[in-house]
């Protein structure tokens, strides 16, 4: 296992009387994609929920629990190589893990469309994947703002950061 670092995060973003909240939930999680889909599922919304999970500089990963369905979304399989996060996502998505000789690219899977209802469609989200001026942080964040929930994820940010 690898070790948490203090840019670790993962957060629950649900809709709550038509306002957006967000939560921050157990650094932990970054590590379990089984706990991370059971800390969604159980966190009530009539839209469903959406986590939102960043791992040190490398990668972020996008889940939504909609109607009892998870789709997820990781930004960078390369990722799979060295984090249990992202092996585990592969291992539920049944992609195999690349080999040395796909390493040379930053490829995103999963499901592209996760968010097209919330006005994020497939090229933009494959857009901020690719962005490698970005962290993990900071391409979230611009995700949140394009749905609608910037300001909240924001404050949940500023609590697990310590900012």
């Amino acid at each position: 296992m690898s070790e948490l670092s203090v840019s670790d995060f993962a957060v629950v973003v649900y809709r709550e009387d038509d306002i957006w909240e967000a939560e921050v939930l157990p650094p932990s999680l970054t590590e379990n994609l089984d706990g991370l889909m059971l800390a969604l599922r159980q966190q009530p919304s009539i839209g469903g929920t959406i986590g939102l999970a960043a791992v040190g500089d490398d990668f972020f990963l996008a889940l939504r629990i909609l109607a009892g369905n998870a789709s997820v979304f990781l930004s960078d399989v390369t990722a799979s190589v060295d984090w249990p996060l992202a092996r585990q996502v592969l291992g539920y998505l049944d992609i195999p893990v690349p080999e040395d000789e796909d390493l040379d690219q930053v490829l995103p899977v999963g499901d592209m469309s996760i968010f097209a209802d919330l006005g994020v469609d497939e090229m933009d989200l494959g857009a901020l994947a690719g962005d490698l001026d970005l962290y993990p942080d900071e391409a979230l964040a611009r995700l949140a703002t394009r749905m609608g929930f910037g300001p909240a994820l924001e404050r949940a940010l500023d609590a697990a950061l310590g900012r």
